[in-house]
């Protein structure tokens, strides 16, 4: 399966893992999820500004925040023919605020980015946590996800993971 990430970064923004593992990590992600259809997705890196205006325009919330999963089409979409790419959609990923986030929640910068990034995908196969056994379905997903992605890269999966009690669904 042959998958395209397109990732782009707002002016003066950069995210703390470097595009080659940024594309490892989505590419994990789609063989774990078992994903055989080629699939495009995006990423884009902003600044609190325009996530705020997205969450705005997306969800009716006018803060920023860490991640939004902007979907188009799914892998398992019936409409779609045999073989036929999938437009998966956008992550969108504001950096200062996961920054931020990683210092209150104890855990770095880069491993809050790769949990968020995980968790954006996820969004976008389907996964969703709006209720306890939704979340905890998710849940379970990214802890195993953010595993093997610690097995290429040197971050803690208990630390990724903590922070999640009481968080905003």
């Amino acid at each position: 399966m042959t998958s395209e990430v397109d990732v782009s970064c707002d002016e003066g923004v950069s995210a703390p893992i470097d595009l080659r593992e940024l594309e490892a990590d989505v590419a994990l992600v789609f063989a774990e999820e078992e994903v055989t259809r080629p699939c495009s997705v995006s990423v884009s890196v902003v600044t609190d500004g325009r996530m705020r205006a997205l969450n705005r325009a997306w969800r009716g919330q006018d803060r920023p925040t860490d991640v939004l999963s902007l979907g188009c089409e799914r892998p398992d979409d019936p409409d779609l023919a045999p073989g036929e790419p999938c437009e998966l959609g956008d992550v969108v990923l504001a950096p200062a605020y996961i920054e931020r986030q990683a210092r209150e929640f104890g855990t770095t910068y880069a491993d809050e980015f790769r949990l968020l990034l995980v968790h954006g995908l996820l969004h976008l196969l389907g996964y969703d946590h709006l209720d306890d056994a939704e979340a905890a379905i998710m849940e379970a997903r990214e802890d195993a996800l953010v595993v093997r992605i610690a097995t290429d890269a040197p971050i803690d999966p208990v630390t990724l993971t903590r922070h999640r009690e009481g968080e905003d669904r």
